[in-house]
């Protein structure tokens, strides 16, 4: 497991796992305040197979790794949220390049701030990552509405219906918005709040194995 040497790919602090051959490659974002080997440890959950590329959030808050700013609890600066799943794209290209990853399924998966930075990155750039699995995510770009085709993307979103960091309102607007723009949406909903539990992990690997077969 080591990082890459190329500039555009080294720019970005990460953990990289090459797989089994033909397996997905899981783009593994971790939470507020953790690290890309927290990033590793949902991906090998969710498939031990796979490819894993685990980068660390590059934003600091009060001394925690963030994917992007924010202005309040549960309020996105959208032009960091924007200007870095930008950034993030062009290094996911690099290392795309840089692992030779060509032809190989890309799936972004994350958790809390980190499935934020995931949806935002899936949603702006579906063209590099047609799939994606959000744990605890919410809407991530405030006020402004989707725009474009998301024919080809395809969505697990996982939550707790009672969570105060994701609340269902943004939810509902994520994935009716995701709908409206063409985007595959599942839902997985549980009576909790946020967190991982073992029965999203059982589905989200459920999820996993059947875009794969599907591919």
């Amino acid at each position: 497991m080591t990082a890459a040497s190329g500039s555009s790919v080294s720019a970005w602090p990460h953990l990289f796992t090459e797989g089994a051959a033909g397996s997905p490659v899981l783009i593994s974002l971790h939470g507020t305040g953790g690290t890309e080997h927290d990033g590793v440890a949902l991906a090998r959950e969710l498939d031990p197979t796979a490819g894993i590329i685990a980068p660390r959030g590059r934003v600091s808050e009060q001394g925690m790794n963030r994917w992007f700013r924010r202005l309040a609890e549960g309020v996105f600066d959208v032009d960091d949220v924007e200007a870095q799943s930008d950034e993030f794209a062009v290094f996911l290209r690099a290392a795309v390049a840089e692992y030779a990853l060509e032809g190989r399924m890309l799936v972004v998966v994350g958790f809390s701030n980190g499935a934020n930075m995931a949806l935002a990155t899936a949603i702006r750039h579906p063209d590099l990552v047609g799939h994606a699995m959000a744990f605890s995510g919410m809407y991530p770009f405030g006020d402004r509405d989707l725009s474009g085709s998301l024919d080809a993307l395809r969505v697990l979103l996982l939550n707790g219906r009672q969570d105060p960091m994701a609340p269902y309102a943004s939810v509902a607007r994520l994935a009716q918005s995701l709908a409206a723009a063409g985007a595959d949406v599942e839902r997985f909903e549980w009576d909790g709040g946020h967190g991982i539990t073992r029965d999203e992990l059982s589905s989200a690997r459920e999820w996993l194995a059947g875009v794969a077969a599907t591919r």
